[in-house]
């Protein structure tokens, strides 16, 4: 049985969880969380390499320029999978709600282009290469002047505060859901026949004709 709260509130979680009530196969669920492994690791390090010498924070920026680039790959791919067709089924029933939801994947999606596209000039625009697992990357364009080269610097901050702060809110609504509304919206994005059977033991009677 759900908690009862105001649908206001409920809209507003909703929104921020990002549920537009859209389904998703295994392949789109796995992406999901290997992204949130990436971006919380990418934080970490970005956190932490000013705490270590100088060797150990070379190894930690050349770690997060490599998970850099394999973020913006599984992106890349999670975008190329959500448009092409078959990969998902959508609800019959699309209001105001499911819109503004699917505005939050819209956000983050574009969040983390802007900021893999940010780490690239930031690197080569301070004409040192990109590195991944090894493998050099050259700028291929002119470093850029000192107060060019820092902007950029503090833009890639930024953004990457900006997923941090929206990326929280999103889970934050989800866990809202699943533990104050118990609803299907956590499990909805859950690996493995248990999420599956789990979500199916929440839906509704008009839930489930829906599907």
């Amino acid at each position: 049985m759900s908690t009862k709260a105001s649908p206001g509130v409920v809209a507003a979680t909703q929104i921020a969880a990002g549920d537009d009530r859209t389904r998703y196969d295994e392949f789109s669920i796995a992406l999901h969380w290997l992204t949130v492994v990436l971006v919380l690791t990418q934080f970490a390090l970005s956190q932490i390499w000013g705490f270590f010498p100088r060797p150990t924070r070379h190894v930690l920026i050349v770690a997060h320029m490599s998970f850099g680039i394999t973020l913006a790959a599984v992106v890349a791919v999670r975008i190329i999978w959500r448009v092409t067709p078959g990969h998902r089924v959508r609800s019959a029933v699309v209001g105001w709600v499911e819109l503004a939801s699917k505005a939050v994947h819209y956000l983050l999606y574009a969040l983390l282009v802007a900021e893999a596209v940010l780490g690239f000039v930031l690197r080569w625009s301070g004409h040192e290469a990109m590195s991944f697992f090894g493998l050099q990357i050259p700028p291929p364009f002119a470093p850029f002047s000192k107060p060019a080269h820092e902007f950029v610097g503090d833009l890639h901050s930024f953004v990457g505060w900006s997923i941090i702060v929206v990326a929280a809110c999103h889970a934050a609504a989800a866990l809202f859901h699943h533990f104050v509304l118990r609803d299907d919206v956590l499990m909805r994005m859950l690996p493995g026949r248990h999420a599956r059977r789990a979500e199916a033991q929440t839906l509704s009677p008009e839930q489930t004709i829906r599907r």
